[in-house]
């Protein structure tokens, strides 16, 4: 506007064009401030070795300051394509010689290897008319393990007798356990059933028997992979829901001196790991859980029968993770179920469809999703019915939806400890 008026008025030209010097100077200026130090920015990221899959993982982002000036920082981390993210931008400004730390979250949904690219860092100085990019080359591999996070949380809870906070229930014991410990005085609250009659008379004084959970049970957590665990709930499939509570229940399981295994099956045995009490057996569970991936293929449980049979030879605890949608899916496996159930006590653990209750509490505007919501209402209907047959034939069932499934089992494992079942 300056320049078109300076036709008419000479004195308005010749201040547009000072003014186009001096911004070109302070430009050039601020281009020696920020190019003059070549050394000007540092950054680094901080984050643990591996990450929780399922959980929110912490990132840390240090920014270093050598410039003799304040300067204000546009960051743009290159995240790993599983994440799908194109929006890391973080804004923030550095004091003259500090450090400034950017932290933020990131919750992987798939395990496996992920490969963090470099940190951008544009700085610019006080002028703010010139960008500096710092590329800093920080590829980095991280691999993404089952929820270690969600295990350690539980077992936090449980040394802190908290558990009750995630909805694990407290059990009441239901008589006694047939393991025998020690016989110990008589206090006041002890069940007088328990009264060592003959301990008594030695000691001229009531002496009770006292007893403790059964110790080195064997508990398997079988884990379907077939096509029926690859469908999705809140960015984890089932399969992965499975494999968090496997960890955590398997974890518990050895700090209830029982003895955990795995045991992973498709139309064929993938992995089987003998149940043990060894120090690193939780180690060999994660790393084993670490590499299991959805099969496609239709499971097969004659040859899960075949394989239980022929390597677990102890009565074990099995919890089965697996998934029916339809009644008939169910009683295709039922007399493969009702074998495994005639050795060992079994639990047949599947999921409920959360996106089916929320379609039946919508109400049916026309003809149309009135058909839906009585398709649906028949699979929720399916899913009850599974519940009944498999109780019917003596097999423990959970109907849980995913968010619930670790919880779930934590309570169905400690209900049957407490009963004596195993």
């Amino acid at each position: 506007m300056p320049v078109r008026a300076g036709f008419f008025m000479p004195l308005l030209l010749l201040f547009a064009k000072v003014a186009l010097g001096v911004l070109v100077l302070l430009a050039l200026l601020d281009f020696l401030l920020l190019y003059n130090n070549r050394q000007g920015m540092f950054a680094s990221r901080s984050m643990q070795e591996k990450l929780s899959n399922g959980s929110d993982n912490d990132v840390y982002l240090y920014l270093e300051n050598k410039y003799n000036f304040p300067v204000k920082t546009e960051v743009i981390d290159e995240l790993p394509f599983q994440f799908q993210k194109r929006d890391s931008l973080f804004k923030t400004a550095v004091a003259k010689g500090r450090t400034q730390v950017i932290h933020y979250t990131l919750r992987p949904t798939k395990r496996g290897s992920y490969l963090f690219g470099a940190i951008n860092v544009y700085a610019m100085s006080p002028l703010q008319l010139v960008k500096r990019r710092f590329r800093f080359a920080q590829d980095q591999e991280v691999p993404v393990y089952p929820s270690f996070v969600q295990m350690r949380q539980y077992e936090l809870m449980a040394i802190s007798n908290r558990l009750q906070e995630f909805g694990v229930k407290k059990v009441r014991r239901i008589g006694h356990s047939s393991e025998f410990e020690q016989i110990r005085p008589y206090v006041a609250g002890d069940d007088q059933r328990t009264i060592n009659w003959k301990a008594s008379a030695r000691k001229a004084d009531l002496m009770v028997n006292s007893y403790q959970d059964e110790k080195s049970q064997q508990v398997y957590c079988l884990i379907d992979k077939g096509r029926v665990m690859q469908m999705p709930f809140e960015g984890l499939s089932l399969l992965d829901y499975a494999i968090n509570a496997s960890l955590v229940i398997s974890n518990i399981a050895l700090k209830k001196q029982d003895k955990a295994g795995i045991i992973t099956f498709s139309n064929k045995i993938s992995n089987l790991l003998p149940a043990q009490r060894k120090s690193d057996q939780i180690r060999r569970i994660m790393e084993l859980l670490y590499n299991q991936r959805t099969k496609y293929q239709e499971t097969d449980y004659e040859r899960l029968y075949a394989t239980v049979r022929s390597k677990i030879k102890q009565r074990s605890l099995l919890l089965l993770f697996t998934n029916f949608e339809t009644l008939n899916g169910a009683q295709r496996q039922l007399p493969y179920l009702r074998a495994l159930a005639k050795h060992h006590l079994l639990v047949v653990i599947f999921f409920e469809n959360t996106e089916l209750h929320a379609l039946l509490e919508k109400p049916a505007n026309n003809t149309a999703e009135v058909y839906t919501k009585a398709i649906a209402q028949k699979f929720d209907f399916d899913k009850r019915q599974i519940v009944k047959q498999l109780q019917q034939h003596g097999i423990h069932a959970i109907l849980t939806p995913p968010k619930q499934l670790t919880v779930n089992t934590i309570n169905k494992y400690l209900e049957l400890k407490s009963r004596g079942l195993i």
